[in-house]
């Protein structure tokens, strides 16, 4: 089983007023094994520390596409964070055709190998863009065509495109190209708020059995139920089902 982890932007809300020491103290108590965040005001080494000291660790650095001119810092953040897997992603405009997707391919080659030469995997997110057809075939299979270093944090939920595609396939047809796994669910009904992991429309498990990430990360943008409750009700059943491993018994 692969270690769970969240990513802190599903509890934004709760740490809005700067309530993020309780948010990750309730979730090392919870079980969790992992954090996708950095910041909130603090170095990079210090939140990593609080992280850690709590029997936790930083996941996995998600942060805004470097150029050549920031591409150190972003690499230093992902070391200070004590990760081995970077993240970034991009909006509807970069993946609206073909020769959009290839000027955006362009800013990821410009900083990818200096990414995976110092040893870090670069994983593009996606949210449904990605998995629409552009010109007969899905906008994220020609972006990976055209950046060879470039991997896939590959988001359950979003890749589905509100039921045109199965999640379990699009983990087969990327296989190893996923490092980390965005492990989301919902009703795939546009603009409809997302469940906790199990409680949605996403064959979840058969995502999770399809794929061989570093990590798997629960994240949900919305829920028409309290947060929190949504976020331990997903550990319950990632980790009771056998799907995640976590840090206590679900």
């Amino acid at each position: 089983m692969k270690p769970l982890a969240i990513q802190l932007y599903t509890l934004r809300d709760a740490m809005a007023n700067g309530n993020h020491l309780p948010i990750l103290k309730e979730l090392a108590a919870t079980g969790y094994k992992g954090i996708e965040g950095h910041g909130f005001g603090m170095p990079n080494t210090e939140f990593r520390k609080v992280v850690e000291d709590m029997g936790m660790k930083v996941s996995s650095y998600f942060g805004e596409c470097p150029t050549p001119d920031t591409v150190n810092q972003f690499i230093d953040a992902a070391r200070d964070l004590g990760v081995s897997d970077t993240v970034c992603g991009f909006g509807p405009p970069e993946y609206a055709s073909v020769e959009a997707i290839k000027e955006t391919a362009k800013k990821l080659n410009a900083v990818a190998p200096a990414i995976v030469g110092a040893g870090l995997t670069f994983s593009l997110h996606n949210h449904w863009w990605e998995y629409e057809i552009v010109e007969g075939r899905l906008a994220i299979e020609w972006m990976v065509d055209e950046c060879p270093d470039v991997t896939l944090e590959l988001d359950t939920y979003w890749a589905t495109n509100f039921a045109a595609n199965k999640a379990a396939d699009m983990v087969t047809k990327f296989g190893k190209k996923v490092k980390l796994m965005h492990v989301k669910d919902g009703p795939m009904v546009r603009d409809e708020p997302m469940t906790a992991a199990g409680a949605g429309k996403v064959d979840i498990a058969e995502a999770i059995r399809a794929g061989d990430p570093n990590w798997l990360i629960l994240e949900m943008d919305y829920c028409a139920t309290d947060m929190m409750e949504a976020v331990k009700e997903s550990y319950r059943y990632l980790v009771g089902n056998g799907l995640a491993a976590g840090n206590k018994p679900a």
